[in-house]
């Protein structure tokens, strides 16, 4: 009994050592990040942010419900975003994609609302990869330098800008009216007559005739149009964009879009040269040297083209749309060959698929993919109480080696609002978990236009329909609208809580985007207090963070209806790294201005005693020692 129990102290600190990870360590930070401190993206719908109109008619048009400008965003509007906290600003829905409106006048042909999603249609039905959405130029005919124009205003702000590129499909109607001399548009130069050919942009299904899906609405949501007829001119019918191979997709299939062809035969095999063994270790410039003289498909090369022509007009980076149903190899080739000519340039991806995260970084040279099924969906289910914060833990512990690569969202197009009933239902329980994603790892954070105002998507706008705000629709952001207060851009129309919470979002990801010790060493503290800290629920989630010169320990906490009281422990191990000697400290909170916290150390083990509120979480710096 003796010898066990002088074993105890030992076992208890073994217990509570926690996981840990040193992302300094890691093998490959992304190369842009040499200023070592985290990103921001701050996510914009760009035809949406300067809307004012607030009548919101399902299927409004233009005229009816209102569009946003380039101009809209002001030097007063773009230096409230970059005091948010905000670093770059991806400006989604940039390119020309179809759109239900007559722009004859200029050059473009009218858009068949039998392919196209709502009126103001999807900004992943690209059009003309050359141009942008005519819908955000005060004068269509300039709306190129309307844009130059606003990428200078963000620069001047000093905000880096990021926008899409959708390679896996183009609009049913893609034609480009800008495109440079001698550049060819997709499909131009195809052979049509088989299905597959490794230099055709697409595939197609010979003998057959597209036919109009049968849709589960009418087309504008009944308004008359002399294009809904039925019937659009496609012969040989191509494959759509999702993979479909029917001459009539589906309803629920991307039925606008249509698949391009990077090499990969319909039997699934690729008709491309595969990287050595061993490229996943090589740098991006070691892959641009592999591709020098090698064959590679058309499409490849007209991707190449069209992101080079974007970063020199001065975009920043890109966010690949649904990246992974595009082959791994071809983003080595493309994203090598930009990293040559734009080594800074920032490369985002919407990945999904956990088994393909390591190739997608260390082959496919991504800087960052979309963390959905590991770490969003898991907050969104401990945000509805569906499970407990403990799951944490193992979710980071298995991003360890890539967690620097993982970009972290609670809110962005795709998904419901934070606040929407189906969600939530309330903007301040994802408060907690917003301190969690954006302070856990080294990785960005990602922050969609009104999510810091609580905005709810409650709109039925037309095609697309309430908790997420319309990507397809000619619609206002109401929370959003109010901060916006006319083009002024000062919150005047917020309520109490909208600037308090706007105010949370801006102390936390200022705080984010300064503090060393977050772009330093993590370990979990959920372990040692679930199991030895009394009134430590599953409702809270604790974990430290620290560099040379800053030690942070950070609590969230996700109970809406309870405080929590407890004592909060910190490690042997722990005590021992950051040096701290028997004692008490000082702390201070970085997010509720709190310096009356204090960290006792007794016997090399931390102390902290909280008293949370409900949804209340702590950034706890250890500061100087008391006399």
């Amino acid at each position: 009994m003796k010898s066990s129990f002088k074993l105890l102290p030992i076992l208890l600190a073994l217990f509570c050592f926690g996981f840990k990870t040193d992302p300094t360590d890691q093998k490959s930070l992304a190369p842009n990040d040499s200023s070592n401190h985290k990103i921001v993206i701050y996510q914009v719908f760009t035809r949406l942010f300067g809307n004012t109109n607030t009548t919101n008619k399902p299927w409004g048009t233009i005229e009816e419900n209102g569009v946003g400008k380039f101009k809209d965003f002001t030097s007063k509007a773009l230096k409230e975003i970059k005091e948010l906290g905000v670093t770059h600003i991806w400006y989604t829905g940039i390119l020309h994609h179809d759109v239900i409106r007559d722009y004859t006048a200029y050059g473009i042909s009218n858009d068949d609302p039998e392919v196209v999603k709502g009126r103001a249609g999807s900004p992943y039905a690209v059009k003309d990869y050359y141009s942008v959405d005519p819908d955000l130029a005060v004068d269509p005919a300039k709306r190129m330098e309307e844009f130059r124009t606003l990428l200078q205003r963000t620069h001047d702000q000093g905000l880096k800008v990021i926008i899409d590129i959708v390679p896996n499909h183009v609009a049913r109607n893609y034609h480009s009216v800008t495109k440079m001399a001698g550049v060819k548009d997709f499909g131009e130069t195809d052979d049509k007559s088989v299905t597959y050919a490794r230099d055709n942009n697409f595939y197609y299904l010979p003998g057959e005739s597209f036919k109009v899906p049968v849709l589960t609405e009418k087309p504008l949501g009944g308004s008359p149009n002399p294009m809904v007829d039925g019937r659009f001119d496609e012969n040989p019918a191509k494959w759509t964009g999702n993979g479909s191979r029917m001459a009539q997709p589906k309803a629920d299939d991307w039925y606008e879009t249509v698949k391009i062809n990077y090499g990969v035969r319909p039997d699934g095999t690729n008709d491309f040269e595969s990287l050595p063994h061993g490229y996943d270790d090589k740098p991006a410039l070691a892959h641009y040297a592999f591709w020098q003289g090698k064959s590679v498909p058309d499409s490849w090369l007209k991707f190449r083209d069209i992101c080079l022509f974007w970063l020199k007009k001065g975009v920043d980076g890109f966010r690949f749309d649904i990246a992974e149903m595009v082959p791994v190899e071809f983003w080595s080739y493309l994203n090598s060959a930009i990293k040559k000519e734009y080594p800074k340039t920032i490369l985002v991806a919407e990945v999904y698929n956990p088994s393909l995260v390591q190739s997608f970084i260390h082959v496919g040279k991504m800087d960052y993919l979309y963390d959905k099924v590991a770490f969003y969906d898991t907050l969104k289910k401990i945000i509805q109480g569906k499970a407990p914060a403990d799951r944490l833990v193992k979710v980071q512990s298995n991003l360890a080696d890539v967690e620097h690569h993982m970009m972290h969202f609670l809110e962005n197009h795709d998904e419901q609002r934070l606040a929407s009933p189906e969600f939530a239902g309330s903007a301040a329980k994802g408060k907690p978990a917003m301190v969690v994603s954006a302070t856990i790892s080294t990785s960005p954070t990602l922050l969609y236009f009104g999510q810091e105002v609580g905005e709810k998507g409650a709109e039925n706008a037309g095609f697309g329909k309430p908790s997420r705000t319309s990507i397809f629709d000619y619609i206002g952001v109401p929370a959003h609208q109010r901060w916006m207060n006319g083009g002024a851009f000062d919150g005047g129309k917020l309520s109490k809580e909208e600037k308090s919470l706007r105010a949370f979002y801006k102390r936390l990801l200022n705080f984010t985007i300064t503090s060393p010790a977050l772009m330093g060493q993590y370990q979990e503290l959920q372990t040692c207090n679930r199991e030895k800290s009394v009134g430590y629920s599953d409702k809270i989630f604790s974990f430290a963070r620290w560099s040379l010169n800053q030690k942070l320990v950070i609590v969230a906490g996700f109970d809406a209806d309870h405080p929590n009281t407890f004592d909060l422990l910190l490690p042997i191990d722990l005590i021992r790294q950051w040096n701290l000697k028997d004692g008490t400290y000082t702390l201070t909170d970085h997010l509720n201005n709190n310096n009356n916290y204090l960290l006792l150390v007794e016997k090399q083990t931390g102390n902290i005693k909280l008293n949370l509120k409900p949804l209340e979480s702590v950034i706890l710096e250890v500061m100087g020692k008391k006399d």
